[in-house]
């Protein structure tokens, strides 16, 4: 993946939605492990529940929304409308996600990352080559290819939380909170350890 063409994900609203878990995925986007991209439908959508769970400024939601548009490059999928139909007439098992489907399609992608895996079954997705992974899947799959590179993305992640500053343990179970459970078991041993200092010239 990193030093190669990344393949592209869609990232769905539900793995957007929880800040530190949105934020480890656009960490993964920014190191070149895979090319996110999402809409802006689906970027109304976890606005809109933010604001309505926790009473978050549209303002303030809104600025993060832009510069996740800015750090990524090519990121904001435009044009889906035409594939709708198609994924519509498929009856979904939640309606309301055929958008993420059909921006998958149009952005040539492989997969989508989301918390609602049920929404997304695979004999809707299968004939157009795509699959559906939970967050804890796909960045396990990622710590499958090249776990140092992602070990060094959550440390940077836990060396960046200063307000409040947690401490080793407290940041692994807020990713085990945000679904990261199978994460956190595959990194717990060697995030708790020292990392390894290069040698000195």
């Amino acid at each position: 993946m990193i030093g190669l063409a990344p393949f592209v994900v869609i990232y769905d609203a539900s793995v957007l939605y929880p800040v530190r878990l949105a934020d480890l995925l656009m960490r993964v986007a920014l190191k070149g492990f895979v090319h996110a991209r999402w809409t802006d439908e689906i970027h109304e959508e976890w606005i809109r529940n933010l604001i309505e769970d926790r009473g978050i400024e549209r303002a303030v939601l809104e600025r993060r929304r832009d510069q996740m548009n800015k750090a990524i490059r090519d990121s904001l999928v435009e044009g889906y409308e035409v594939h709708l139909p198609t994924v519509q007439a498929l009856k979904l098992p939640d309606p309301d996600d055929a958008h993420a489907i059909a921006a998958a399609i149009h952005a040539k992608a492989q997969t989508i990352v989301t918390a609602n895996i049920k929404h997304f079954p695979r004999r809707v997705l299968e004939p157009f080559e795509l699959l559906a992974e939970t967050p804890d899947d796909f960045i396990t799959g990622l710590l499958a290819i090249n776990q140092p590179a992602l070990l060094e993305v959550l440390r940077e992640q836990h060396g960046n939380l200063k307000k409040p500053p947690l401490d080793k343990r407290e940041f692994l179970t807020g990713l085990a909170d945000s679904g990261l459970k199978n994460t956190v078991r595959a990194i717990e041993a060697d995030f708790m350890s020292e990392p390894r200092q290069g040698p000195r010239g």
